[in-house]
């Protein structure tokens, strides 16, 4: 079942891509992801250049939907951790607050042990940030498109 659309707005948006950028940094990352539980990608740092952001994020997501799908098989609520090692990269993958995806690529000039450390303090910043937003969105009691008409719809179809 897909996730409800969630609502960015441009001072969360800013508190996230911070957090990101500082990730990618603290922990010699390659490339930092935040992915929502659909698939679309949020927010990006690092050397991303010559990966396809798009499937990746794709893909990252449909993994956490199979894994909570073993998880539900095993009695578990969640795998919240996931950890894959390449020759040349490793991926570290981290559920936050149920709601998004970090992904941490690195390679030999890190370790897994300080990716860890590092996306540990990142995920409970990002968990906070996800909260206030979905506090954010339920005060207001509507979408962003509750303030358009009709009449402005017509208008924008209009010549």
């Amino acid at each position: 079942m897909a996730e409800p659309q969630m609502v960015m707005y441009a001072e969360e948006f800013h508190q996230i891509q911070a957090i990101v950028d500082s990730l990618v940094k603290s922990s010699n990352a390659s490339v930092v992801f935040i992915i929502d539980k659909n698939g679309q990608l949020i927010a990006a740092s690092g050397d991303s250049e010559h990966i396809d952001t798009t499937s990746l994020a794709s893909l990252t997501a449909g993994n956490i939907a199979a894994t909570g799908g073993m998880a539900k098989l095993l009695r578990e609520r969640e795998f919240t951790t996931q950890f894959h090692e390449g020759e040349n990269a490793n991926i570290h993958i981290q559920l936050v607050d149920n709601r998004v995806i970090l992904v941490v690529i690195f390679d030999k000039k890190t370790s897994l042990g300080l990716v860890r450390l590092r996306v540990k303090k990142s995920s409970e910043q990002l968990g906070e940030i996800f909260q206030a937003l979905a506090t954010k969105a339920q005060g207001s009691g509507q979408t962003p498109f509750a303030e358009i008409t009709d009449d402005d719809i017509d208008n924008l179809f209009n010549d």
